[in-house]
């Protein structure tokens, strides 16, 4: 590392104390899950302020750290990623270390002030644990963190197990105030939700003063000429990690090193890789990679006498691009077989029946006719005859009354419905089918907008959720007010943060450790930004609903309908199912086919309630046309 890279840094620690803590014995082993493993990790690292927005697959890291209470440690939900980021970049400038979580499309949403902040630098460690969902099993894009990394120019550390991720959730810390930036953690879902029995590692001593903001406005207020000054010493650190990570434990080489065959695997296909790999002989080298920047020398190591590679990783070929431009670079020969070949496919998750199927061939332990090049050359992941789950609103919840109620009182006009993220993504189901847009957190009241400025004939109607209302729906009412559009905004109110687990939000009076907290309204909120008619209706009660929209169609101006119900997973007050008068049912199915209740079910070409889910909400009453349903007596 160069002098003028030294002197640029605020805090060189040595990481040492890490790879020493490594191999102490600790006094207990624990059963943890991937994410409570890095949130005891970062704890044992001294973190002293963690934030975050909940997310499939990272939401337990925040509520880990919640659920530890440790003093001294201030854990939060915070309104979005963006601003989650800059709570934690303001508690590492003043010298506290912190960490941000949240999965990958929140980065999206922190990439603003992470951008600019890898050039303003740190004075403590700042770590963010970005949960990446390869499939994508809950998420609405399959995007690699690595990729990110690479264009923001950051250190990341891949995990390839619980154990794993529990060790560099310390080390994170230690090389972030080592360069003076932030450094990305990225476990995969199977990383995350995977338990392991973790030993627990005494805790690191942080010889650090205690947390006070020096004034360094050179350093701390970016502007071009400092954009300018850091971009050579950002260029040099990475290509100085590149060089030096070959010793970080999460980089390893093993195998038979006179082999002709090399595998290399990055996160948690290297334990795929593991166990595939007991079936074959030891005929080949294994590189695992567990940082980006790439490691070079390593690689090099690897690449020697290597006629062929075979590359596992999840999602993106980021280890084998490394490869084929070490092997341009070296003028090294071996042929790098991956997802760029079509020897693996480029989507979806590896597993372990997946890699035995290719090492088979990979190491000519079987014959094959072709590559594997798509999912459908691969064994099935589940049982074909499995059948077909598709989720739904859960039996009782509100946003079935709330969208039923506009559908009723749109019907026969031409309306369009921007769906957002949460729950009441669902609406886009048969028989409701009330989504038409979806695109990211927040959006839906933005796409309504641009639809009906297109298309001004249009009945413009937008769906967000309470958390979503506040995470980054806010900004959108305000620019639907300022710049005069005509569109009707339902916010489906639930009391929850229910998709990801019921975490709090600003409405609802509690914060993450489950303290007392101010109670935000959404009324008074909207009543601020000056919206021109706003409307409160009780989700369950359709009749009302339906009136209620209709008395805002047609309207100009922003008209907002507040939909209030509470989520069956936070109301326990359920009343007395609901029950059907049989003679009085005309079997003419209008309760399954129209509201898709979950809850209604078809006996002897009659409806019928399940007294088991039926939650009493009352909601299918009014549906029948036949007045065959009624609310259950008390």
């Amino acid at each position: 590392m160069n002098k003028k890279q030294v002197e640029t840094r605020e805090n060189n620690v040595d990481i040492s104390s890490t790879v020493a803590a490594q191999s102490l014995t600790g006094m207990t082993r624990r059963l943890l899950m991937g994410n409570d493993a890095i949130a005891l990790g970062a704890l044992r690292a001294g973190v002293r302020v963690v934030t975050g927005y909940p997310g499939t697959p990272s939401t337990e890291i925040l509520e880990t750290a919640a659920k530890e209470q440790r003093p001294g440690v201030h854990v939060e939900w915070s309104v979005n990623e963006k601003t989650a980021l800059e709570v934690a970049a303001g508690a590492a400038w003043a010298g506290a270390r912190a960490l941000v979580t949240m999965k990958q499309v929140g980065l999206n949403v922190a990439s603003d002030p992470l951008m600019s902040l890898n050039y303003v630098g740190l004075k403590a460690g700042l770590v963010l644990a970005v949960a990446d969902d390869p499939g994508p099993i809950s998420s609405q894009t399959e995007q690699d963190t690595r990729r990110f990394a690479e264009f923001a120019k950051l250190l990341v550390f891949d995990p390839s197990s619980p154990e794993e991720a529990y060790i560099m959730a310390a080390a994170a810390f230690e090389y972030s105030e080592q360069i003076g930036r932030p450094v990305i953690l990225r476990p995969t879902t199977r990383v995350c939700h995977s338990y392991a029995a973790v030993e627990i590692l005494p805790d690191i001593t942080v010889n650090a003063p205690a947390p006070i903001f020096d004034r360094n406005r050179e350093r701390r207020v970016i502007f071009p000429a400092l954009t300018r000054a850091q971009k050579p010493i950002i260029e040099d650190t990475l290509r100085e990690l590149s060089s030096s990570l070959g010793d970080f434990s999460g980089n390893q080489l093993s195998g038979n090193m006179s082999a002709r065959k090399g595998i290399a695997c990055g996160g948690v296909s290297y334990a795929y890789a593991q166990e595939a790999l007991k079936e074959f002989p030891e005929n080949y080298k294994l590189l695992k990679v567990g940082t980006v920047p790439f490691p070079q020398t390593l690689g090099i190591e690897f690449l020697a006498g290597l006629d062929e590679v075979l590359v596992f990783e999840e999602l993106d070929p980021v280890i084998e691009d490394a490869l084929v431009a070490l092997c341009g670079r070296e003028h090294l020969q071996p042929q790098i077989l991956g997802k760029r070949t079509g020897t693996m496919p480029n989507v979806g998750e590896n597993t372990v029946e997946h890699m035995r199927v290719v090492l088979a061939e990979f190491l000519g332990m079987a014959q094959s006719t072709s590559c594997i090049n798509s999912e459908s050359d691969l064994p099935p992941r589940h049982p074909t005859n499995a059948p077909a789950r598709p989720p739904v609103l859960c039996a009782g919840c509100p946003h079935r009354g709330a969208f039923f109620a506009v559908k009723q009182a749109c019907r026969g006009k031409r309306a369009v419905f921007c769906g957002d993220i949460g729950c009441y993504t669902l609406g886009n189901a048969l028989p409701l089918d009330m989504v038409d847009t979806c695109l990211c957190m927040g959006a839906g009241i933005s796409a309504a907008q641009g639809l009906k400025t297109a298309d001004p004939d249009l009945e413009s109607i937008a769906f967000v959720g309470d958390s979503t209302f506040f995470h980054t729906g806010i900004p959108g009412i305000i620019n639907a007010v300022y710049n005069k559009h005509d569109i009707l905004v339902c916010v489906l109110d639930n009391r929850n943060t229910a998709m990801t687990g019921s975490q709090p939000h600003p409405g609802l009076g509690r914060n993450a450790v489950g303290e007392a907290a101010p109670e935000l309204s959404i009324p008074a909120i909207l009543e601020g930004i000056g919206v021109a008619e706003l409307v409160r209706v009780n989700a369950f009660d359709v009749p009302a609903g339906t009136a209620a929209v209709r008395s805002l169609l047609g309207k100009s101006g922003v008209r907002v309908l507040i939909f209030e119900g509470a989520c069956i997973a936070v109301d326990k007050s359920h009343k007395i199912a609901a029950i059907v008068d049989t003679p009085a049912c005309t079997g003419c199915g209008a309760c399954i086919r129209v509201f898709g209740c979950p809850a209604i079910t078809w006996q002897d070409g009659k409806a019928a309630i399940d007294p088991i889910l039926c939650t009493g909400c009352g909601a299918c009453v009014s549906v029948c046309p036949a007045h065959a349903i009624a609310e259950g007596a008390s």
